[in-house]
Order: C-alpha cells, then sequence, then structure tokens
C-alpha cells in the first residue's frame, strides 16, 4: 500500500488504519461519531494527501478544461475554484473534481479522486490535442483538510494570509506555519466550514506544518479525524462520493448536479444532457430517511409499495448529527418527489423510509 508524509503520525497516535484507493489510510482514531462532533462543532484535521492534483497550463489550457468539464471555467478569475465533473461520451461522469484558476485562461490545477488518479491522467491526456503542458503532482502534493466553525480561527496565527474573511471557493498563497508557498483554499468535504491546505512534499514541510496546526489548535481541542467521519459528514451534506453516489453509467442531471453542468459552453455529452433536460431523466438521486429501524446500505435495493425494485441505496449511514439513519439512492423519478415513501429491503425486510430535502443537517 501507498503512505503518505502523515501515515506514520496516523499509527503513532492509534489509528485504526485500513486500505483506501490503494493508500494506507486512516478510518478513525477516538470513533466516528466523536470526530464527527468535532468537525461539526469545533475543528478536525484529515490527511487527504491520497487525492491526485493536476496542472494544466498553455494557451490552450482554458480551452481544455471547458472541453471536458461540465462547469463553466471560464467564469473563474485568479483566485477562484469551482467544483466540477469530468463527463464521458456516453452521458456517464468519469470523475468529480475541484477546478482551480491559477492563472486566468493559462493556469489550471485539478483535483481528483485518489482512486481515479490514473484513470482521469489518461482520460485528459488522450483528450489534449492542443499541446497543453500537463503535470501529474500528485505524488509531490499534500493535502490537509482541516474543517469546522473553528477552523479558520485556530489557523489564523500561522499564516500572513487573512483566512478568516476568505471567501468559499476562493483561495490564496502564502506563507503558512513558516513555509512558504501554501494554496490556502477555503474547500472542504463536510459542509461545516474550514479551509484545505496544499503543499510540496519536501524536507521536513510535512512535519513542520503538521506539528504546527496541533500545537495552534491544542487549547481549542482541535483533533486528527479520520475516513469515517468524512463520510458521515459529507452524507449529511448529500455530497456525492464518487464510486457510490456516481461514476461512469451515472449522468450529472440524474445526481442531482445540474446546478454544475452548463450548456452555454460545448463539452464531452453535452448532447446526451440536453435531451436529458428537455425529457427528463427516467431516475434521480433522492435523500431519504428511514421510518423503520435499520441502516441502509451501499447497493441495497428500493422498493415500492407493492414490492417491485424502483432503485437501489448508493450510500447510507446513521447520521451522528440527527440520530436516525439517513441515505441517498437512486429511484425512478415518479417516486423522489418529497415526503414519498420508498421501502428499502434489509436482510429481506422491507423497512420503510421516506424521501426528504438533501441536505439532511
Amino acid at each position: 500500500m501507498k503512505t503518505t508524509p502523515f501515515t506514520e503520525k496516523h499509527i503513532a497516535l492509534g489509528a485504526k488504519m485500513a486500505e483506501f484507493a490503494g493508500y494506507n489510510m486512516p478510518i478513525s482514531y477516538s470513533g466516528i461519531n466523536d470526530e464527527h462532533a468535532t468537525v461539526r462543532n469545533n475543528a478536525g484535521v484529515f490527511d487527504v494527501s491520497h487525492m491526485g492534483e493536476f496542472i494544466l497550463k498553455g494557451n490552450d489550457a482554458l480551452e481544455l478544461v471547458q472541453r471536458l468539464t461540465s462547469n463553466d471555467a471560464a467564469k473563474l478569475t485568479a483566485g477562484q475554484a469551482q467544483y466540477s465533473c469530468l463527463p464521458n461520451n456516453k452521458g456517464g461522469i468519469v470523475d468529480d473534481l475541484l477546478v482551480y484558476c491559477m492563472e486566468e485562461n493559462k493556469v489550471y490545477m485539478l483535483v481528483v479522486n485518489a482512486g481515479n488518479i490514473d484513470k482521469d491522467w489518461k482520460w485528459i491526456s488522450d483528450h489534449n490535442d492542443r499541446e497543453v503542458e500537463m503535470n501529474n503532482i500528485s505524488d509531490k502534493t499534500c493535502l490537509l483538510a482541516i474543517q469546522g466553525p473553528n477552523a479558520s480561527r485556530i489557523l489564523q496565527s500561522l499564516t500572513d494570509k487573512d483566512i478568516l474573511n476568505l471567501k468559499y471557493y476562493t483561495f490564496v498563497r502564502g506563507t503558512f506555519a513558516g513555509v512558504d508557498n501554501v494554496l490556502i483554499s477555503a474547500t472542504g468535504y463536510t459542509g461545516a466550514g474550514g479551509i484545505e491546505i496544499y503543499f510540496e512534499d519536501k524536507g521536513e514541510d510535512a512535519e513542520k506544518i503538521w506539528q504546527a496546526i496541533f500545537a495552534a489548535g491544542a487549547a481549542q481541542g482541535i483533533k486528527p479525524i479520520g475516513l469515517g467521519a468524512r463520510d458521515t459528514l459529507r452524507l449529511e451534506m448529500g455530497f456525492c462520493l464518487y464510486g457510490n453516489d456516481i461514476d461512469d453509467t451515472t449522468s450529472p442531471l440524474e445526481a442531482g448536479l445540474g446546478w454544475i453542468t452548463k450548456f452555454t459552453k460545448d463539452f464531452t455529452s453535452k448532447d446526451i444532457f440536453e435531451k436529458q433536460k428537455a425529457k427528463g431523466v427516467s431516475k434521480k438521486l433522492v435523500g431519504f430517511e428511514m421510518l423503520e429501524k435499520g441502516i441502509a446500505r451501499h447497493d441495497y435495493v428500493i422498493k415500492n409499495f407493492e414490492g417491485s425494485i424502483i432503485g437501489n441505496v448508493t450510500s447510507g449511514t446513521q447520521s451522528p448529527s440527527l440520530g436516525k439513519a439517513i441515505g441517498m439512492g437512486y429511484v425512478d423519478s415518479k417516486y423522489a418527489a418529497i415526503g414519498k415513501e420508498i421501502y428499502i429491503s434489509i436482510r429481506n425486510t422491507l423497512l420503510k423510509a421516506k424521501v426528504v430535502k438533501i441536505p439532511f443537517a
């Protein structure tokens, strides 16, 4: 398994470790519920250095990004980022990603899912017919997500940039914990606020930054957080997880991602999505809460009152914040209305649930 520069830290702190996207990653430290509450109410630190980062550079960099992503990157100015996806040729999704505008029209950073690094790189490379310079910096880039309502306040003393007033989906470069050229971004996957920091893995910088973060947050109770709580946090917000809620067979319109699908430009599968928008989609990703005791899990079957299959669960958990079981799944569109009763097949028993508005929390 691959490791990150912080793997030994996780092990020394007693984290429960497991393989994720080929990396030895921390799943939990003190327990998922405790870590979840820490991020929702205070601040926690995620090691997400397994994520992929690509730099696209050149006079045609924007043209390539525009042609391959669903959102409109032309609207980005230097210091802005956006959520987007890479559609395939059949109306599905190669990956979802963040697009960072480093220099307008000329330099962009794409942040992709760890499990899709090789697939995404090949997809973009195969479509790079304008000789845009591409650099895969994934293996030498560290990424820490410090999330929670108190995160920016705790970390402000470590940087020369004003991160307390950093607007959502914008970023700055500056010194952080004495390390130069750190990219500080007001993004994250938890819905709890906070920042993410990108920096090159060289020398003792990773150690220096890790120690500084926990020293700055010691009095406020900052904690390391594992991928288990990352999943419960994102699910409460209704954020899609690639491989669960979206994949090569699901369209952004089916997944409720029409807001990142802009028809003011040409891009892969645009014609398919335009037809879906005009005619409507046959299935939709919905949020639901269980009305009977039971937790829906990935790939559980969803049925109607008559017992006919109408869809499948993509994500499910016991929500630490709400104290109830929640989930997401695709259902036939006629069952997607808020308040609609559906049934989850759990161990050959149909348990009642109802469709609810996302986000859950």
